[in-house]
């Protein structure tokens, strides 16, 4: 017997980041996979997309993290009655009763509470955390499933939480997406670090900005190119660059490929990552990679990508040096890569999420 489900895809596409990437590609697949199950879609607008017959679209138009959709949403799941919800983030609403399955991607608000994170006044950031707190306690507690996207993850919930039974927590890793048509947007430097994602605290871009400043005295005719749509975070990074420094704000899929395919290396220095689709995506370009080795990332990158301590600038100069200068280690990367990325299909999660939808 089929089964009527609701999934949250409110957050959607990648100007909304690894989320929108996330809930993009779970649909692209759903549609692909499964054709027995009846889907209802929460969208905030009209996508403007191709649906079987089995699935609908229904418009929610309240930003995610608001008080109409704590407020209003459970209405609306009322009103349709499904056999169950998937929201793929944290933010259920409070009095949502129903059974459901959650996404939780990392625990960056609980591991990074800072107000430096937020735009928002003392007052309001302290509201915002008492309400994220109050939410994803009651997320965890009360969903009959969660989906952690790491191993890392899942022992950040289970630990962070409490959890006496994590039987609930079931791991299902991301895939990764590679664009083979390559267009090209603008004239890209000849020698050049790449980073592609947002700008906030915890990706760390001020500590690989300082350090290459220094690498730049040593190897003047390297730039580094940030990629992201250029919002608070990234502005306030505006006054630490210099004319080898480029921000591009946000650049779309199709464009992606001429960055990864000229870069010399792409660079991750985040200091906490729920999964690190960025690095992956990188690795399917044959692009050798540069990565923090904090949190989840040795888990998903295995030995295809070279470290380093995200706190620690000597390390980081040391190996942008020798990133560039050992071809026989980028050439052993680029293999590495090749192999290591035939772990993750967003086909592959799509399946595995099914299997939790009917059971």
């Amino acid at each position: 017997m089929s089964k009527k489900i609701v999934i949250d895809l409110r957050m959607y596409g990648p100007q909304v980041g690894g989320l929108g990437r996330y809930n993009q590609k779970l649909l692209e697949n759903l549609i692909k996979e499964d054709n027995f199950n009846q889907y209802i879609l929460l969208f905030k607008k009209d996508p403007q997309i191709d649906l079987p017959s089995n699935f609908k679209i229904k418009i929610f138009n309240y930003h995610w993290y608001s008080f109409p959709e704590q407020i209003l949403l459970p209405f609306l799941l009322k009103k349709i009655k499904p056999d169950l919800v998937h929201f793929t983030n944290f933010n259920i609403p409070f009095f949502y009763g129903g059974k459901y399955i959650v996404t939780i991607h990392d625990l960056i608000m609980t591991k990074f509470p800072s107000k430096k994170t937020s735009t928002l006044n003392g007052l309001l950031f302290f509201i915002k955390r008492w309400g994220y707190n109050l939410i994803i306690k009651k997320a965890v507690k009360k969903a009959d499933k969660i989906i952690a996207v790491s191993n890392f993850t899942a022992q950040d919930i289970k630990t962070y939480f409490k959890l006496k039974d994590s039987s609930k927590i079931k791991v299902i890793y991301e895939g990764l997406t590679k664009i083979n048509k390559v267009t090209q947007d603008r004239e890209l430097p000849k020698k050049f670090f790449l980073y592609i994602g947002n700008a906030y605290p915890h990706k760390n871009l001020k500590f690989l900005i300082k350090v290459f400043k220094r690498f730049l005295k040593k190897q003047p005719d390297y730039y580094l190119i940030l990629v992201g749509k250029k919002d608070y975070f990234y502005k306030q990074l505006e006054k630490d660059i210099n004319n080898n420094i480029i921000l591009t704000d946000f650049v779309p899929d199709n464009l992606l490929p001429n960055y990864y395919q000229k870069a010399q290396a792409y660079i991750f220095p985040s200091l906490y990552e729920g999964f690190g689709l960025p690095p992956l995506e990188a690795l399917a370009y044959q692009l050798p990679v540069l990565s923090s080795s904090a949190t989840s990332l040795p888990e998903i990158l295995g030995e295809a990508v070279l470290y380093f301590d995200p706190q620690d600038a000597e390390e980081l100069f040391n190996k942008l040096n020798t990133i560039i200068l050992n071809k026989e280690l980028r050439a052993k990367l680029k293999k590495k890569g090749l192999e290591q990325i035939k772990k993750y299909s967003w086909q592959k999660m799509v399946k595995e999420t099914i299997k939790l939808y009917n059971n």
